[in-house]
């Protein structure tokens, strides 16, 4: 199999190769997947600069995103079939539950294979459907960035119609943050930096958008925007550059979920005199990307993809997505 493959970590892209790598090989219980898309999140540029929590492993496929059609089953597997579109999901270890640092371990396109290849191997325990309205290079974008965005608003304290989100900058995450909220009839402010971004907010949706340059104590107008009270989910995706500000600028009893823990801000202690709920989101479980994929089905949700490139300049996406001026997915095709 011809695929891209991890030659050197801890020196960015350089460290991609493309090369003939053994077949992945089908268990009883496994499903064989022939990968029609897949998608680039943060994380992946971050295993290949050596800086990301779990250390990459050297001549696996890189990605953790990626849907297409299952070509054929283990003898074992009961959950799926020949033609199911599907996605794997981005810990293999964890269907349902509590997370456990456990389920860190083993991750698509860090310590196993990814999905950056013509074909992908994975247990039927770590795949779902996805939904049927979606193309394959939309429903490559799912599995890390949708999956993170919808748990933080739907974690164990869950969003109600009527209240407020708060949504920082334009990547994925804050994206499907933006289409999440508005799909659960929640009320938008979001954060971003140029007003053709702001343009963009507002018409997946986003009710108020502040602009931070021009607006550097955002904070301020949040609070003002919500007649003092603040916002009660917080999608924390500026990290500790941002975190004092949305914990000022959130409701008494209100959520902040911290999607990366990056940056080199520091936290003010006087803002935890705001009773407030700080959580770290780690994606999400199986049942969780199941329960996301429901209701993106219910509501025909579509990702935004701002650019698809073919599977020989994948390179080229990498170096597209790593420049950082993109609003939606960078997707890659395979087929």
């Amino acid at each position: 199999m011809r695929t891209y493959y991890f030659n050197q970590l801890g020196i960015g892209i350089e460290g991609l190769a493309l090369g003939d790598l053994v077949d992945p090989e089908l268990g009883p219980a496994d499903v064989l997947i022939k990968v029609h898309a897949c998608s680039l999140n943060r994380r992946d540029l971050r295993i290949l600069e050596g800086l990301y929590p779990i250390a990459g492993k050297v001549g696996l496929v890189p990605l953790s995103d990626g849907a297409g059609e299952v070509l054929a089953v283990g003898q074992d597997v009961q959950r799926f079939k020949v033609g199911d579109r599907v996605a794997a999901t981005y810990f293999p270890l964890w269907s349902s539950g509590r997370f456990s640092m456990q389920h860190a371990v083993k991750q698509l396109g860090c310590t196993i294979n990814g999905m950056l290849a013509p074909f992908a191997v994975a247990h039927e325990d770590a795949v779902v459907n996805v939904p049927p309205h979606l193309s394959f290079a939309e429903a490559a974008t799912l599995p890390c960035a949708a999956l993170t965005a919808w748990c933080a608003l739907l974690g164990p304290r869950p969003i109600l119609s009527g209240e407020t989100v708060l949504t920082i900058g334009t990547g994925s995450v804050a994206l499907f943050a933006v289409q999440f909220a508005k799909m659960l009839s929640a009320h938008v402010i979001s954060i971003t930096s140029t007003d053709s971004k702001a343009e963009r907010l507002r018409q997946l949706g986003a009710d108020e958008v502040v602009n931070y340059r021009s607006n550097p104590q955002w904070e301020l107008v949040v609070r003002k925007l919500t007649a003092g009270r603040g916002a009660t989910h917080v999608v924390e995706t500026g990290a500790l550059d941002t975190l004092s500000q949305s914990i000022s600028c959130t409701a008494e009893e209100g959520v902040v979920s911290i999607v990366a823990a990056l940056g080199q801000g520091n936290i003010d202690a006087r803002v935890f005199g705001n009773p407030i709920v700080v959580r770290r989101v780690c994606v999400g479980s199986r049942s969780h990307f199941e329960a996301m994929n429901s209701a993106i089905t219910e509501h025909k949700m579509r990702p935004i993809i701002a650019q698809i490139f073919s599977f020989a300049d994948a390179i080229k996406a990498y170096r597209h997505f790593e420049a950082g001026n993109q609003v939606g997915k960078v997707v890659i095709t395979c087929a």
